[in-house]
């Protein structure tokens, strides 16, 4: 487990695609358990250790998540993010090629929960919830665009489903269309940055994540270093 930023409050990793943020109904180990044991050896924690889950990310994504380590982190954060107060940029990887180049997307995302999958529609419908989505190409190499994605809305499967609707979807995602398998089975969506002001300290905070190791990032992770 890689920790990226820690304080009193607020703790934060870079999570590994595969890894579930939270428990579900496969029992699989979590991040947050893994946090929580960091944190009991680290600072000699007697008894449990609490911890609160701020945000999700898919398991087959990977980067920044954040977690409280106080209620009243916990709070706050949790006001901030539902404020929308917390810059987050995620970089994606498609075969296709986005016209515009740059620009936003609107969309309502319907999610069927028997499937766990989400549907993106251009008009307004009863049961869908907006997401709005900035994009820009950030980089080609080879068959492959990079896409940075700003995240306005924090909707479930929210990047996912916009660049599949778009037609540009991700790489490795097989449930959304891509038709390009990674052999660790994760997909080419990762958490870079997350920036907001500390909601105890007032600091202004920047978290950054490095890209995966997986060969396919390489060429990209030297390009956004670039910029």
């Amino acid at each position: 487990m890689q920790v990226i930023y820690e304080d009193n409050h607020l703790i934060a990793v870079n999570k590994q695609a595969g890894r579930l943020v939270h428990a579900d109904e496969t029992g699989d180990s979590t991040l947050e358990e893994e946090v929580k044991a960091y944190i009991k050896v680290r600072y000699g924690k007697p008894d449990n250790v609490w911890l609160g889950v701020l945000h999700r990310l898919d398991r087959p994504a990977s980067g920044v998540t954040i977690f409280a380590r106080t209620s009243k982190a916990a709070e706050r954060m949790s006001k901030l993010f539902q404020e929308k107060k917390i810059s987050k940029t995620y970089y994606a990887l498609t075969d296709a090629r986005p016209e515009p180049f740059s620009g936003t997307w609107k969309q309502y995302l319907i999610k069927d929960e028997m499937a766990n999958k989400v549907k993106a529609k251009v008009n307004m419908t009863n049961e869908g919830k907006l997401a709005i989505t900035h994009f820009e190409l950030a980089g080609i190499i080879d068959i492959y665009s990079l896409i940075k994605l700003d995240l306005v809305t924090g909707r479930p499967h929210q990047a996912r489903a916009q660049m599949s609707k778009m037609g540009y979807p991700i790489i490795g995602d097989l449930k959304y269309g891509s038709k390009i398998a990674l052999p660790d089975k994760s997909i080419a969506l990762h958490c870079r940055e997350m920036k907001f002001i500390h909601p105890v300290t007032k600091e202004e905070i920047s978290i950054v994540a490095d890209f995966p190791e997986l060969r396919l990032w390489r060429p990209f992770a030297d390009l956004v270093a670039d910029l």
